[in-house]
């Protein structure tokens, strides 16, 4: 956005424009942002819907976007605070999701109930301070197309997931998922893959599974 950039190195231009958008201790926008600035800034695709009980924590400084006719659940939130949210079309952010970014969302997404996607991460390594008072890192999570997560699971910074992949309820992701799989628990492994030759599901052990995930990667420089 061209209003990060430019207060980037400004420090003190920066701490004043945060203290009119954001009351102090909060997370959230003053109403006069929400009212009067982001329905100019943010883009909400036709058909699109967002429940009237969703906690809409957005600021103009980063991208927040909804794709055409998709759907935010009550009492979802969204924060854009540190980094962009981004959904695609004809995809469900469940009742009582949390999504931080920086995080991006593909097309035809299901996401369950309860489900955490935290592109944020607090530092600890300062003994002296507590992690709500160190820096933070931002690690990009990508959702890809036709991806299912189920209830209460959780999405770690820098987590791609990747097209048509299902996350089984209550699952802990703090790895890459490959296309075309089921991962289940904590951390969450992959015990499913779609293989293409045969045209079927199979049960995938870990200790083949760099093999699918080689094939897989083959096909897709084939196909290109």
């Amino acid at each position: 956005m061209i209003i990060a950039e430019y207060v980037k190195d400004k420090p003190k231009l920066k701490k004043l424009l945060l203290w009119m958008m954001v009351p102090i201790n909060q997370q959230r926008p003053r109403i006069w942002v929400r009212w009067l600035v982001n329905p100019f800034v943010h883009r909400k695709g036709k058909g699109a819907l967002i429940r009237r009980r969703t906690r809409k924590d957005v600021f103009p400084y980063h991208v927040f976007s909804l794709g055409d006719e998709s759907l935010i659940e009550d009492f979802a939130t969204i924060n854009n605070g540190v980094g962009d949210v981004s959904i695609g079309k004809r995809s469900i952010v469940g009742i009582g999701n949390v999504i931080i970014g920086p995080v991006l969302i593909g097309n035809d997404v299901m996401l369950a109930q309860n489900v955490v996607l935290s592109g944020l991460n607090h530092g600890y390594e300062n003994t002296e301070l507590p992690p709500s008072r160190q820096d933070v890192s931002l690690g990009l999570i990508r959702i890809e197309d036709g991806v299912w997560i189920g209830a209460n699971s959780v999405v770690t910074a820098g987590v791609t997931i990747g097209n048509h992949s299902v996350i089984g309820a209550g699952s802990i992701v703090t790895r890459d998922i490959p296309p075309f799989s089921v991962a289940v628990g904590n951390p969450a492994r992959v015990v499913k893959a779609f293989n293409s030759k045969l045209g079927k599901w199979e049960r995938v052990s870990q200790s083949n599974l760099g093999m699918v995930q080689q094939e897989k990667t083959t096909e897709e420089n084939e196909d290109r």
